[in-house]
């Protein structure tokens, strides 16, 4: 594949892998091969390139004879991704903690500042997420491990993160309680900034695990 079609089967890739994460493909939902082909003005080998990344990454279920579908969310895996998640998160703060520095500890504060300034959810639809706290939380949670130093458990993490974020998309629209994310947001980062291991981790596994059991609740 030429240079030229690399780059159109890579930007392909990356349109579908956001729709995919942010939920406008939903999980379970049939994928038509053709529909992306006049959607996007390429060929189909770029597109079928693009899906088989993103089944290898496991956003995408590829089954023979029956093309390919987003791949489904349950209550069973969520619990597995957050059981993991939480194990490797643990694992990247105790080490920031360790290692970081003043300028860690300055991008903390000001990507929760950041956070804490942006709109959870839409303004006309407070059951989606605003694709700007999107964002600005996604930089939050990358300021806490940035010190971390360890290149392999920072990409494991980051793609972890990215399996999690569909189910964080549904816990919006599916929670039946009302939900502080601004001061859990703050409970982590004032115990990352006060090197206080123990309390951070725990903060860290209420935060993952919370999204997780609205989940839950709402798919069963």
């Amino acid at each position: 594949m030429d240079t030229v079609a690399r780059t159109i089967a890579n930007d392909v890739y990356e349109q579908l892998r956001h729709d995919i994460i942010s939920c406008r493909m939903l999980p379970g939902s049939k994928i038509n091969i053709q529909a992306l082909v006049q959607k996007y003005e390429v060929s189909l080998g770029a597109v079928r390139e693009a899906l088989s990344k993103l089944s290898a990454e496991g956003l995408v279920d590829a089954r023979a004879q029956r093309g390919y579908t987003v791949s489904d969310v349950s209550p069973e895996d969520l619990a597995e991704l957050t059981d993991a998640r939480v194990r490797i998160e643990q694992e990247c703060l105790k080490l920031a903690i360790e290692k970081g520095g003043l300028e860690w500890e300055t991008d903390i504060v000001a990507a929760l500042h950041r956070l804490s300034h942006t709109p959870y959810t839409m303004p006309d639809d407070p059951a989606v997420l605003d694709q700007r706290w999107v964002k600005a939380h996604r930089e939050f949670h990358r300021a806490l491990v940035s010190a971390c130093g360890n290149r392999w458990l920072l990409r494991i993490r980051g793609q972890l993160y990215d399996q999690s974020e569909r189910y964080r998309q549904l816990s919006v629209p599916l929670a039946r309680a009302e939900r502080d994310v601004a001061q859990e947001h703050r409970n982590i980062a004032d115990a990352v900034i006060a090197r206080d291991v123990a309390r951070a981790c725990a903060a860290i596994a209420s935060h993952m695990w919370t999204t997780t059991q609205i989940v839950t609740t709402g798919l069963t």
